[in-house]
């Protein structure tokens, strides 16, 4: 499986503007500016999009190994905070809150570390990256 997500930029850094679409149409030209990124505008920011993917995929990892334990989920929220400091994304911080029927403590730990771990976008954060680029 390949998803995809286009970003388009037009003029400097900062005074320019910029929109992503992703495939889905989700995100379909939606703004994102110098300002939305390290200041207070409006529209999204990479980071941010990092944050929600985070967020995202380890609760579903996690929701698997809940489900494969047996137990039965009402609900798990986690918030992604994306620390990034001088142009370095230093950590990703979650902080889950779940409602699971029977869990002890010790078990539910236990599959956050593991989820926490296991997840496709805690291994993308540190993996290699790889780029082909064409002056049009």
């Amino acid at each position: 499986m390949k998803r995809n997500a286009t970003a388009i930029w037009k003029g400097s850094l900062k005074e320019g503007a910029g929109v992503l679409t992703t495939q889905s149409k989700t995100l379909e030209n939606t703004q994102y500016s110098f300002k939305s990124r390290f200041e207070e505008g409006v529209g999204t920011n990479p980071e941010e999009l990092v944050a929600a993917a985070h967020s995202g995929c380890f609760t579903m990892q996690l929701s698997a190994y809940v489900t494969e334990e047996g137990f039965e989920i009402e609900s798990i929220e986690t918030k992604c905070i994306i620390n990034l400091v001088e142009g370095t994304i230093l950590s990703s911080h979650l902080t889950v809150a779940a409602k699971i029927a029977g869990i002890s403590n010790e078990k539910f730990q236990e599959l956050v570390t593991k989820a926490e771990k296991n997840c496709p976008i805690s291994k993308l954060l540190n993996s290699e990256i790889v780029s082909e680029a064409n002056l049009v």
